[in-house]
């Protein structure tokens, strides 16, 4: 959750400006919270105030968080077919494969008590929206990487779970970076996104490295980020950076309804 949020304010410049290098300041001028962001909190505060066992309170409380945090910051930088779907009374999905699902996802895993409900809560999550398989695809793998992070498995346990249900990590950031590029689908960016963790050394090397590949920056630094704090834990001075940059509202839902997730266990 924080660790989606520090990932999409570091990766922010580097949205639409390809960066081939793990050299760069982490928050420079004009870093700020996006969609990414905005939507992971959305979903926290869905997590918090619905019964996430029943499948239709907790879809139609997230649709209105949705709703409510997206047009309270119009300009964060939604993609089209998610601003319009934003601005609309419109209560279904438009079948999109976009990263968007898998952006937002974390906080399900933090909510749930088990990795099949993590899997579950991820998939009615990614529903409401981007209801295209892939779309649901990429949330799953991202909470089910989480999930296994935060209660405490292996890199290779990690690994296998992806590879054996979700997507093939048959590749190297060194090999795929050179010709890697923005790409918004959930299968051209979750997999590289999974891979930037697993290579990556402690949370701020996750994020570089999902930086480094040159692609949507703060959406895959984002998923990175997501899976790198929930194994690793987030560096104190980088929560105090994040909390710097939320405003006054943004810093209020997130105590409200994004702190008590981490602890349920």
């Amino acid at each position: 959750m924080l660790g989606a949020i520090i990932g999409d304010v570091i990766g922010s410049l580097y949205e639409f400006k390809s960066h081939k290098t793990k050299n760069f300041e982490l928050f420079a001028r004009g870093s700020r919270l996006t969609d990414d962001s905005l939507m992971t909190v959305a979903v926290a505060c869905a997590c918090s105030s619905s019964d996430i066992s029943d499948e239709a309170d907790f879809k139609s409380t997230l649709k209105w968080w949705m709703r409510k945090i997206g047009r309270e910051y119009p300009f964060a930088g939604y993609g089209g077919m998610f601003s319009r779907w934003l601005e609309s009374d419109f209560t279904g999905a438009y079948n999109s494969f976009g990263n968007g699902s898998a952006m937002r996802v974390s906080p399900v895993a933090w909510a749930a008590k088990s990795l099949e409900e993590a899997e579950t809560l991820a998939k009615l999550s990614a529903e409401v929206s981007h209801n295209h398989p892939e779309g649901i695809k990429g949330a799953k793998a991202v909470a089910a990487a989480v999930f296994l992070a935060r209660t405490g498995k292996s890199k290779n346990v990690i690994r296998d779970y992806i590879e054996g249900n979700y997507y093939k990590l048959d590749f190297t950031l060194d090999e795929i970076r050179p010709d890697y590029s923005f790409d918004v689908t959930c299968q051209g960016s979750v997999p590289q996104a999974i891979q930037c963790f697993l290579e990556g050394t402690d949370f701020e090397d996750a994020v570089r490295n999902a930086v480094s590949l040159g692609g949507d920056g703060d959406t895959q630094a984002a998923m990175a980020g997501a899976i790198a704090e929930a194994y690793y834990g987030v560096p104190q001075q980088l929560k105090e950076k994040a909390f710097e940059l939320m405003d006054t509202r943004i810093k209020a839902y997130y105590e409200k309804y994004v702190e008590p997730l981490y602890g349920e266990k």
